[in-house]
This record gives structure tokens, sequence and C-alpha cells, in this order.
């Protein structure tokens, strides 16, 4: 491995671990710490990735599992009550503002088993066996969390979409 391998793997792939983080833990703190740590991880043992096919979707599970190792050591399973993070580009007209504060506030509502699977299918373009695999469960699993999830959301955001009929 070539000296900036690590800064390489890092401008590759930590906006999307960062998102990720960010919309699972719904804390800066926490996905900066968890994103730290992968990082550091794999600085001190850069063998980590030898035979590695998909680099971003074991860059992911390893994220998902230091996260919940953050929250085991912490004594909780979810992330904190707290408002949701931007996690949409910032927008001038006030119907895409209000719109995506409400699908914010919609993925937010969302147990972390639908909202981790809900964000790998639709910012990552994982198939379900992939997110599957990040998330160390079932394909099915992963298939049903993610319908459940996309029908909590279409139920939350439907009294905004319908103020703009």
């Amino acid at each position: 491995m070539s000296d900036d391998w690590l800064a390489a793997l890092y401008d590759e792939h930590a906006r999307a671990l960062y998102a990720f983080l960010l919309h699972l833990a719904q804390s800066e703190h926490d996905a900066q710490d968890v994103l730290q740590g992968v990082f550091c991880a794999l600085a001190s043992k850069p063998k980590t990735l030898a035979g590695v096919k998909n680099v971003r979707s074991f860059l992911l599970r390893m994220a998902h599992r230091r996260l919940i190792d953050l929250w085991r050591r912490n004594r909780r399973l979810e992330p904190l009550e707290a408002e949701p993070p931007e996690i949409f580009a910032p927008a001038e007209d006030p119907d895409a503002v209000a719109f995506r504060e409400a699908a914010s506030h919609a993925l937010a509502a969302l147990p972390t088993e639908q909202r981790s699977v809900v964000h790998l299918k639709l910012w990552e373009n994982l198939t379900f066996a992939e997110c599957a695999e990040v998330l160390g469960i079932p394909a099915n699993t992963a298939a049903s969390r993610y319908r459940y999830g996309i029908d909590k959301i279409r139920d939350l955001l439907r009294p905004t979409l319908e103020e703009w009929k």
C-alpha cells in the first residue's frame, strides 16, 4: 500500500460513512466519534482490508458495529431523543424547506432498525442482500424493515403532501 492509502480511503468513503452514522445516531458527536474510530482502527491495522471485495459495504458494516458498541457502552440501544440532524441539502424555496424538514422528522421517527435499511437502500443504493450483510441480518428481514419504514414515512408525510394539493 502506498503511504497515502488511508487519506485516499478517507476521501472516497468518509462522507458516506458520516451520513450513514449521522442518520442512525442522530448525533453529530457520536457520528464523528465512530467515524474517527473506524479510520483509527484501519490506520493501526491496515491489513484489515486485505481480501475485502466491497470496501464501502465493509466500512459501513464496521461503522454500524462500532455505533452499536458505543450505544451499548452508554447503556442505550437507540439514539438519544433530539432534533433530527440536517440530512438534506439546503433549499431556498419555502415549500422545499418545509418538505425537507417534514422528511427529516419522518426519517427520524423510524426505529433505528428501519432507518438503517432505508438509508442503505436509498442513499447507498444497496440491494437487500447487501443491506443485510452490512447490518448482520437476513435479507428478508432487511426487505421487511425497508417496507415498514417506507410505509411509516409515507404515513407521516401524507398530511404535508395533502397541504400542497
